[in-house]
């Protein structure tokens, strides 16, 4: 047996976990999966040669480097049962689909982009956590065909968010309400930290402290950036940095549909 690690800067949380968990589903020459978020580190312990996982990791596009690989007489410990994943999957799932429509309701209440855009990134995590739930003791086929459903969806609304972005930007509007703003980005923050200590439950205590390390997780990132722009539009009466930030998020999430649509392949 071999154990292979690899690096994937940008797996700085569970969603990223979950859709190498799935790309990587059904390889009979892998054993295990152990990662570790908190260094972005994955390893793979498997036999046969390792590219043509490799490639399968380099195919999501999470800016990932191959470190190297060895041979290894590791005793591999028992995996988890099925309907435990599924139920902190679930919660999880309900956690982000909540902060969806709470974020995608107020934002369009308070004319903010940077709460449609944030919204729609809580949609992306709830839409892989979902993926994750069809994988659980599922078929690859139904796995492959709702992950590309679900990528063109989400590409499909973030386009239309660049659209109204850019129609607020040159048609005008009114300067989006600062303190929904900056009160709902505080709540999604929460949001993600309980998803997050959910998740690394299923790890070891060591892990589990690490959870304290969500602040270098992207979905943390936007809801801080979202909670500045709310600031700055206060500052100066401006709907410009909230038009940013949307667009940032955006983009983001624009990211986040083609990683899930690497899955159908």
């Amino acid at each position: 047996m071999k154990k292979s690690t690899f690096e994937i800067k940008r797996m700085d949380c569970s969603a990223e976990e979950q859709l190498v968990r799935m790309k990587l589903e059904g390889f009979a020459e892998i054993y295990q999966l152990n990662f570790d978020l908190a260094n972005r580190k994955l390893e793979v312990f498997h036999s046969d040669d390792v590219k043509h996982i490799a490639d399968a990791i380099h195919e999501l596009n999470l800016n990932d480097n191959y470190v190297g690989s060895e041979n290894t007489f590791k005793q591999l410990s028992a995996s988890g049962n099925d309907s435990h994943e599924r139920k902190l999957l679930l919660y999880v799932l309900l956690i982000n689909a909540f902060f969806f429509a709470l974020e995608m309701a107020t934002g369009i209440i308070s004319h903010s982009m940077g709460l449609v855009a944030d919204s729609l990134d809580m949609l992306a995590d709830a839409l892989v956590y979902g993926l994750s739930l069809f994988a659980v003791g599922g078929t690859i086929f139904r796995k492959k065909k709702v992950a590309k459903i679900s990528g063109y969806f989400q590409l499909g609304l973030a386009v239309l968010g660049f659209l109204e972005v850019l129609r607020r930007f040159f048609d005008g509007g009114e300067v989006p309400e600062f303190k929904m703003m900056i009160a709902i980005s505080l709540l999604a923050l929460v949001g993600n930290a309980s998803s997050l200590v959910i998740l690394r439950r299923t790890k070891s205590e060591d892990a589990h402290i690490k959870a304290s390390q969500i602040f270098t997780s992207n979905d943390v990132v936007i809801n801080l950036g979202v909670i500045l722009a709310g600031i700055l539009v206060y500052l100066l009466s401006s709907k410009v940095p909230d038009l940013i930030v949307g667009t940032i998020v955006f983009a983001i999430v624009i990211r986040g549909a083609f990683s899930i649509m690497k899955l159908a392949k």
